[in-house]
């Protein structure tokens, strides 16, 4: 039976009244008592008296259990501290307890914890063990990069190409990373499929055009496998648009000195050392802006993770 207009509308108006009264009532959880312990307790972290604020973030969830800034700093001195299955015990209560527009930020913290608690795995030599916890984290944020790779790289130490394989296949689908398609690349030369090869990079530019990084590895997939004229085709245009990039001038040089033109090898080769001696891709952190030279799980100035993208030029 559908309930009447009239009836439908008051019941939406009590609703969003209650929401509204629900907002203006101040939450348990901000009584001055507990306010000043979450202040003593992010005061003495935040001097490095870490197990004095573990102790009272602990006492703030005596009477709220379920209290998100005293969980999310246990989490984060567990986080601090490497003891992460402590870590995930606290993210899975802060899940939990949060909204959904919350939600988002919260996974990706869960997504982290799982990754770590592979890599302990890993730094015992437990491959098998680690393959459970990148899954998870996969699951969990299939935008979480560095559990996709470690993940495919875990597959790979037990033997299982095929499915290492097909991990980064599903995690290039969703965002075709460089560390993502270098491994599909080596994997593919391993196979035997040049023109997989070739088609990865394509397929990657289609999606992102303006990703001149994904315009180099095109070409060096081609100077790879010999093909000199689209080589050079790929690193001319890429010049035109970066001109200071000193991979670009060696990777021409490359070109040249294989078609047996000595002079404008040396010529490009000068430039590329004038340049500078970073001839991998530059990346910069999304959060902070901080620069590396390389692609890493986790920014070294603002220790965020997954944070660093291709420079774009």
């Amino acid at each position: 039976m559908t309930l009447p207009a009239a009836i439908r509308s008051a019941l939406s108006l009590g609703l969003a009244l209650k929401r509204l009264f629900d907002r203006a009532i101040p939450s348990s959880e901000d009584d001055a008592p507990t306010t000043d312990l979450v202040r003593r307790a992010q005061e003495a972290r935040r001097v490095g008296r870490r197990d004095e604020a573990a102790t009272l973030f602990r006492q703030v969830l005596q009477t709220h259990r379920n209290h998100r800034g005293a969980l999310r700093g246990l989490r984060d001195l567990a986080a601090e501290t490497g003891r992460w299955p402590d870590a995930l015990d606290a993210q899975k209560r802060i899940i939990g307890a949060v909204g959904s527009t919350e939600r988002s930020p919260e996974t990706e913290w869960l997504a982290v914890i799982y990754y770590e608690l592979g890599r302990v795995e890993l730094g015992h030599s437990n491959p098998g063990g680690a393959l459970a916890h990148f899954r998870n984290a996969v699951r969990t944020d299939r935008s979480f990069l560095p559990a996709a790779l470690a993940l495919g790289d875990a597959c790979e130490t037990l033997g299982d190409h095929r499915e290492a394989l097909r991990v980064w296949e599903r995690a290039a689908e969703v965002a075709p990373a460089l560390p993502l398609l270098a491994r599909l690349e080596r994997a593919y030369r391993q196979d035997g499929r040049p023109s997989r090869m070739i088609a990865l990079y394509r397929e990657a530019i289609d999606r992102a055009p303006d990703d001149l990084a994904l315009a180099v590895a095109l070409g060096r997939v081609f100077l790879e496998l010999e093909m000199l004229d689209e080589a050079a085709d790929q690193f001319e245009k890429v010049e035109v648009r970066a001109p200071g990039l000193p991979a670009i001038h060696a990777l021409l040089g490359a070109v040249f000195e294989r078609r047996g033109e000595t002079r404008e090898a040396f010529e490009e080769y000068r430039r590329a050392l004038q340049l500078g001696h970073a001839f991998d891709w530059p990346h910069r952190c999304d959060v902070c802006a901080a620069p590396a030279p390389t692609w890493q799980d986790r920014c070294a100035h603002c220790q965020r993770w997954n944070t660093l993208r291709p420079v774009r030029m």
